[in-house]
């Protein structure tokens, strides 16, 4: 509890802002996705056909997987709160529509007929009989829908949208509690809160619940859609990865270019989420910079399936990916760092000495014995568990586990193999080793600034200023960054700082 409440004032201003734009996000949705539902299922009353086929789409959009969604929704719109409304919009058509259709269509025929013998016009007729008969359904799906959004955004924060899902990630990320617990509990009050002012309006005379409707929209939506919109300027707009490293780097990259240009303005996207939604995010222009690794250029990114990543150097991997880039996307990949945050596999101390383990080869005597918690991704690569599996001969038991969890199942015994990166602050807070990779599978992983050919021709003081990371910072350096973020709590702004202050990097500093 103590560990919560130290957490909770140190967050409460971040908390406040991404209270805000959750709310914003959720109400700004809430009122497109009623604007679309409402009319539509008031039209289709009359005609019985076309609201089944009506209900179906709806039903079938809502299916959709949230992160499916949004991962297609990318390539079209870019990233950001946009996709997120539409995401969230079309999670709500469904409850809104088919309440609205319902409560107008069960309406007594006998009432209707009452209405058309005084002589009233359609108009007329639904706000004065229909609307009113119809509102206790009508709200009600309004409240399941705004209860389905207020959920549903937390995922906002893997495309940059921010919201309350940055605390529920960020902790599952770092494996803090905390964090997690103040997302979650701060989703819940806010979806309860909300659910019972709706449930006013149920209750309330129509215009009163009308005129209610349009200040909560403006008093609470408006402020977090004017944060989300407005007041924008010409920034460079750094993203990264989830992950403590990535956060690093990017806070390397905002103090190097801000440290060499003072009059740019760097706006940085920590924890944005997968590989594929920063590439894509780049490559529209949504972001300006991401650290990027060599070897997910040339496993991940890059089309041309003929490119063998099998015992290339360092500095081979680099040129690869460079001109792979440059070639598919006009993408650049500045000079890359040193270190080389492989892909690897990891057992605990004990379990390595109990079994005279050294190389990934050795782990063939004792496959019955294992079992593997692997990320999905890791499972899914030919520079993962397939290209073990083939290169290695091995075949072994794998549940698929997020990042941060498959940590805390080696660490509870439920798991006794797992993948890694070489440079994980986990590996020396959990008393884990790295097995040799004795046949080479895994490609050289150098991380270096992507960016567009366009940008970095337009930037030269930028990529000046990143060029400065070229060849610096080792494995041993990476990892206790990383282990000063993740277990000592240290914010990953002030780590970032300190290295590039103590490396003389930082030209106020020197």
């Amino acid at each position: 509890m103590e560990n919560l409440l130290e957490t909770f004032n140190e967050r409460q201003g971040d908390l406040w802002s991404e209270l805000l734009n959750h709310l914003g996000i959720s109400i700004f949705s809430l009122l497109i996705a009623m604007l679309i539902a409402i009319p539509l299922a008031i039209w289709v009353v009359r005609y019985p056909r076309v609201a089944e086929v009506g209900l179906q789409i709806a039903g079938i959009l809502q299916t959709i997987p949230s992160l499916a969604l949004l991962g297609l929704l990318i390539p079209l719109v870019g990233i950001g709160t946009t996709p997120a409304i539409i995401a969230l919009v079309i999670y709500a058509l469904l409850p809104i529509f088919q309440n609205t259709y319902l409560g107008i269509s069960e309406i007594d025929p006998a009432i209707e007929e009452a209405a058309d013998a005084f002589g009233m016009s359609k108009m007329r007729k639904l706000f004065k009989v229909e609307l009113p008969m119809a509102r206790p359904a009508i709200v009600s799906g309004i409240r399941t829908a705004m209860v389905l959004i207020i959920g549903t955004a937390t995922l906002a924060a893997l495309i940059g949208a921010g919201g309350l899902g940055t605390f529920i990630l960020l902790g599952i990320d770092r494996n803090d509690m905390p964090l997690i617990i103040i997302g979650t509990v701060s989703a819940a009050l806010l979806s309860i809160i909300l659910s019972s002012f709706i449930r006013w309006f149920e209750r309330a005379k129509l215009r009163h619940s009308i005129i209610g409707l349009v200040i909560l929209i403006v008093l609470l939506g408006g402020g977090g859609i004017y944060s989300a919109y407005a007041n924008r300027q010409q920034t460079v707009t750094i993203a990264g990865k989830l992950g403590s490293e990535p956060e690093i780097l990017i806070n390397m990259y905002k103090e190097l270019i801000e440290d060499e240009d003072p009059d740019i303005k760097v706006e940085l996207k920590p924890n944005f989420g997968k590989t594929t939604f920063l590439y894509n995010a780049v490559k529209n222009d949504q972001i300006d910079i991401y650290p990027e690794f060599t070897g997910t250029v040339l496993e991940t990114l890059i089309e041309d399936d003929s490119i063998d990543t099998q015992g290339l150097s360092e500095e081979e991997t680099y040129k690869q990916a460079k001109e792979q880039l440059q070639q598919q996307d006009q993408l650049t990949l500045l000079e890359p760092m040193s270190y080389n945050n492989a892909y690897a596999l990891a057992v605990k101390d004990d379990f390595k000495k109990e079994h005279q383990l050294e190389t990934i080869s050795d782990l063939a005597s004792i496959q019955s014995e294992i079992k593997a918690g692997m990320t999905l991704e890791f499972i899914d690569r030919e520079d993962g568990l397939r290209g073990i599996e083939d290169l290695y001969d091995l075949d072994f038991e794998t549940s698929s586990m997020e990042p941060a969890l498959r940590y805390q199942a080696i660490d509870d015994g439920r798991v006794n193999l797992i993948d890694a990166y070489s440079t994980d602050s986990e590996l020396r807070q959990y008393h884990l080793s790295i097995l040799e990779d004795d046949k080479g599978l895994f490609p050289k992983y150098q991380g270096a600034p992507l960016m567009t050919t366009e940008f970095a021709h337009d930037n030269p003081q930028v990529v000046e200023a990143l060029d400065k990371l070229g060849d610096k910072i080792t494995e041993e350096e990476m990892q206790e960054m990383n282990y000063e973020v993740n277990v000592e709590d240290e914010s990953a702004a002030e780590v970032a700082h300190d290295y590039l202050s103590e490396n003389g990097l930082l030209e106020e500093e020197k």
